[in-house]
């Protein structure tokens, strides 16, 4: 996700509690003014004095000349690069993003905003928002904070469903509210994961607990944003994980708590359009996965023959990363 802050220099009140509120991760200011940032809220605050400093972590360039580019993608490497130009086109920015580490750009509207993260598909580092009111500035954060990624999921053909022993699993509670369809995705490869429900569902045996995801065995992975995956056993307040409903809509997920005890678990085997999926849950009935047309299904319920969504890649993981090597996970 990239990098947003809002400048509020000239000092204004207002625009500095849009950027709190839409998750911005800075604010630009003047250097009296970085107190008053931190009486408002917890962010980073750009300014001599201030958490990021100009000249020690961002500079300021102007883009006249391929000379002026060079400086940048030399400076990029060590710290912020805020690139300004009279003049500006998309064939200087598309240079920079392809050579450069951390250029950022201003952007006073969601085009520009949108324009400048999708250069070359990769995108610039971040984007300071130069909006002067408050509802532009939570529009940009909207568009920027929350990802458009659509996953492909695929079905599933469960196979068998099998007991077996006690062992230790992850409840995700999370910081988001989820309902029909949607949920986290999960399981013993990170070449294939299924897409297991929230406990959104009312149900005799317990409360529904909709920001809860009761994902699986400790040692599974979990997709979580960047394109990776990480150990559901590993994972701490303040992480997050990728939420991701039917349709293969995404969203990150803020992680509250991550709960692991001792429980009774289940082997899901399942055919894939590129082999064997298999993910271990636990053994009870508010366990969900997702049927193709949104619907949850108990873990407990599945028979062979059952068609539940998932998600395919073909990179093996090092270290929670894609790598492009030959890995086989059974």
């Amino acid at each position: 996700m990239k990098e947003v802050w809002v400048k509020a220099d000239p000092w204004d009140k207002e625009l500095v509690t849009a950027a709190l509120e839409g998750g911005a991760d800075a604010v630009v200011v003047a250097p009296d003014k970085v107190a008053r940032v931190k009486e408002l809220g917890l962010i980073k605050v750009v300014a001599h004095g201030g958490d990021l400093t100009w000249d020690r972590d961002v500079v300021e360039v102007e883009v006249r000349s391929a000379a002026d580019e060079e400086e940048i993608v030399e400076l990029s490497r060590r710290r912020r690069v805020l690139v300004k130009t009279t003049d500006w086109t998309i064939i200087p920015l598309e240079n920079l993003v392809a050579r450069a580490d951390m250029v950022m750009v201003e952007a006073g509207t969601v085009e520009a905003a949108r324009l400048a993260s999708g250069i070359l598909e990769k995108g610039v580092y971040g984007v300071v928002i130069t909006a002067r009111e408050p509802a532009g500035v939570r529009e940009i954060l909207r568009e920027m904070k929350t990802p458009h990624q659509i996953l492909e999921l695929v079905r599933f053909r469960v196979e068998a469903v099998r007991p077996l022993g006690m062992g230790d699993r992850v409840c995700i509670d999370t910081c988001t509210m989820m309902g029909r369809g949607e949920g986290a995705l999960v399981g013993n490869s990170s070449q294939a994961l299924f897409l297991i429900h929230a406990e959104s569902i009312v149900n005799p045996y317990v409360a529904p607990r909709p920001f809860r995801v009761n994902a699986g065995a400790v040692h599974a992975y979990v997709m979580v944003p960047g394109g990776k995956t990480r150990y559901l056993g590993e994972l701490n307040s303040g992480d997050e994980i990728v939420g991701v409903d039917a349709t293969g809509q995404t969203v990150p997920l803020v992680v509250g708590r991550a709960k692991i005890e001792r429980r009774p678990l289940l082997l899901v085997e399942a055919a894939s359009p590129r082999g064997q999926a298999t993910t271990i849950c636990q053994n009870a009935e508010t366990i969900r996965l997702v049927q193709p047309g949104g619907e949850a299904i108990s873990v407990v319920q599945l028979k062979p023959g059952n068609e539940v969504l998932g998600y395919l890649e073909e990179a093996g993981r090092h270290f929670g990363y894609k790598v492009d090597e030959s890995i086989v996970e059974r």
